[in-house]
């Protein structure tokens, strides 16, 4: 893995080199081992919080931990093409416009006891401005090389604090185009349905139940590029105690392993489809 600026990353996109590397602020990690039509993408993964915002944070580690999508790179990690967050989405989150991206309340509490310099928000903005220029870049050129891409949008929820039943697995829908895409995202749901998990649990999958899909990396890329179809994929945290901040291991392990085949069975379904 290779440190480099944004103009660096983009650099090796246009001219088609595969790379890995993590941005030269470490906000967040690429990897391109070939070019393929399509990716796999992270944005809650991390944690990392500046230290200059430490002191100045109501919301404890856990807190921010809690609402975070720990493990959802593992996931993914072994697919040709995967971007994805290092910060706490508490500093930025890459899943919002800029205009709303820095929080100034978290989840129903205010987030800081001193409100934020426009210094401060700029730093993390900086940040925000650099992913995007790199994603708008990466869908830009995959587009140039093949017909239609899809994009794997990958979250996690926390699925104890809901008063009902819910499901294992939510895509979330409302901003694609459902009247073109919808076969493929029932065709999504089903085989995420059929995961085998440990110890007996069902792996129920459900489509705008929790999540509806109103993400920004959704929303941009939907917006930007006409042939390039974003999956919002939501697992509940089944693979770890929400309560305690324990992770399961095994059971990352099983989701990660049974992805490596569903996800490039359903690019070539989406490749070889109509819509």
């Amino acid at each position: 893995m290779h440190r480099l600026s944004i103009p660096e990353i983009i650099s090796n996109i246009n001219q088609q080199i595969p790379f890995e590397a993590v941005s030269e602020d470490y906000s967040f990690t690429i990897k391109v081992d070939g070019y393929v039509p399509y990716i796999c993408g992270a944005v809650h993964d991390g944690h990392q919080f500046r230290k200059e915002l430490w002191e100045n944070c109501l919301h404890t580690a856990y807190e921010r931990w809690y609402e975070e999508d720990p493990c959802t790179k593992q996931m993914v990690q072994s697919h040709p093409i995967v971007i994805a967050g290092l910060d706490s989405r508490f500093e930025y989150d890459l899943n919002r416009p800029p205009e709303s991206a820095v929080f100034d309340t978290a989840w129903g509490k205010q987030l800081w006891k001193v409100p934020l310099s426009n210094e401060m928000k700029q730093k993390s903005l900086k940040k925000h401005d650099g992913f995007y220029q790199v994603v708008h870049a990466l869908v830009a050129k995959l587009e140039t090389l093949f017909p239609k891409i899809i994009v794997f949008d990958m979250h996690s929820y926390n699925w104890k604090r809901w008063e009902r039943e819910v499901p294992v697995w939510n895509l979330g829908t409302t901003n694609i185009d459902n009247h073109r895409f919808g076969a493929i995202v029932d065709s999504w749901s089903t085989k995420l349905g059929g995961l085998s998990l440990p110890y007996g649990m069902a792996s129920t999958s459900k489509i705008n139940d929790t999540f509806q899909g109103n993400g920004h990396f959704l929303k941009y890329i939907t917006k930007h590029f006409a042939n390039t179809l974003v999956l919002a994929t939501e697992i509940s945290k089944i693979y770890c105690d929400e309560l305690t901040g324990v992770i399961f291991p095994e059971v990352v392990a099983t989701v990660e392993k049974q992805l490596q085949e569903l996800i490039p069975l359903q690019a070539t379904e989406f490749e070889k489809s109509t819509c």
